[in-house]
């Protein structure tokens, strides 16, 4: 079944024509697999005429998508980018444009990034008419609502230290997660990072490791610079990222470089366990 069919609001809808063709979507376009159809339509919603175009302007946002900045990010963008194979184009609505864009330009201002003007939310279609809807909000109720990381300064990397301060901090805090980073060049020659987290030391409340993990991958992604400090070189680093959770916000408070002979951090860690906090 059509991943979207629970997105469509009924009306007229507006006629391809025959300038179109339908044709497979590229394994480059990872963020566009998986979300119920294989076939796009080209040219698509972008106003792209070429493979070669749609792959090159839809691998700068997959970035984005892998921030999670709204369940709603890859349906948004696929459907303009790969437009599904119907006799119909469907838009996105308004409403869902608005959701996307204001959860998701945060994300693209910490990258030094304007919401685009392609995508101004005026340029597409009211609820009214047949178009891809947010899901109503009893999906809220559906799926928990988990803390959200945000775009904020990076906390200074931290090198020298007494197990003593550490324990102080994690007293101060909701979760420490240690982190190995790494970054690799790209086909494209971008900077990617592999995120290797690993949940350890603080109670993370009502939060279960794996969510916990996934909300400090995407406090990464979203925090890119921060990335690029952490990481000079290519060679593998560890580091402990130690902060809050405050009214549904992730921050990272303190970030320690866990260097291989760290006794200080190691100590801290295995004292944790048996620490009273003031």
């Amino acid at each position: 079944v059509f991943a979207v069919n629970g997105f469509l609001r009924l009306a007229t809808g507006l006629d391809i024509g025959l300038s179109t063709k339908c044709v497979v979507i590229p394994k480059e376009m990872g963020m566009c697999h998986k979300i119920g159809y294989s076939e796009m339509r080209l040219p698509n919603l972008m106003g792209h005429t070429s493979m070669a175009e749609v792959i090159l302007k839809s691998t700068t946002w997959q970035h984005l998508v892998h921030t999670d900045c709204h369940p709603h990010v890859r349906t948004f963008l696929c459907s303009l980018f790969a437009p599904i194979c119907l006799d119909t184009f469907i838009h996105p609505c308004r409403s869902m444009c608005v959701a996307v864009r204001d959860s998701c330009a945060p994300v693209l201002r910490c990258h030094g990034h304007p919401w685009p003007a392609s995508l101004d939310c005026d340029r597409f279609p009211g609820d009214e008419d047949m178009c891809l809807a947010p899901l109503t909000k009893d999906y809220k109720y559906l799926h928990k609502v988990l803390p959200k990381p945000t775009c904020q300064t990076c906390p200074a990397v931290e090198e020298f230290f007494t197990h003593k301060r550490v324990l102080e901090a994690f007293c101060d805090s909701n979760f420490a997660v240690k982190v190995k980073l790494s970054k690799k060049r790209t086909a494209f020659e971008d900077q990617e990072y592999n995120i290797e987290c690993q949940v350890e030391f603080i109670t993370q409340g009502s939060l279960l490791p794996y969510e916990t993990q996934s909300m400090i991958q995407q406090w990464l992604l979203i925090n890119e610079k921060c990335i690029e400090r952490m990481t000079p070189t290519h060679r593998p680093m560890v580091y402990l990222l130690v902060g809050n959770i405050e009214e549904g916000i992730i921050l990272v408070k303190q970030i320690y470089r866990w260097h291989r002979k760290d006794s200080q951090l190691t100590l801290a860690t295995q004292r944790w366990r048996y620490h009273k906090c003031l």
